[in-house]
């Protein structure tokens, strides 16, 4: 009976540790943002800076924002109206005028 046992608690444990690594399973996608500047670069990756985001890295020359995010943590569309807050545009949501006036002229 010992026999048996180890296989089904090994099976038992390999399948917990599966289904924990699944439910915080991570999203990768690619936003376009509106930015010139150095300054823009490091201000758009400071505003999604937060919990659930676990990468960002603006890209200048393709206006590209490459995120790695947990869904379970931030939405897409959360992070798209941090960017915007940012006072910089974004396909959905565009950078209100008081937000882009705060932004330092580059």
């Amino acid at each position: 009976m010992k026999n048996f046992k180890t296989p089904f608690f090994l099976l038992l444990l390999t399948f917990i540790s599966f289904s924990a690594f699944a439910g915080n399973k991570a999203t990768e996608t690619t936003i376009w943002v509106d930015g010139v500047c150095d300054m823009c670069k490091e201000r758009i990756e400071l505003a999604v800076d937060v919990k659930g985001v676990k990468f960002a890295e603006y890209d200048l020359k393709t206006k590209e924002l490459k995120i790695v995010f947990n869904e379970k943590k931030i939405s897409l569309k959360e992070i798209h109206e941090l960017i915007a807050k940012a006072g910089h545009d974004t396909k959905e949501v565009k950078a209100t005028d008081e937000a882009y006036a705060n932004v330092h002229g580059c």
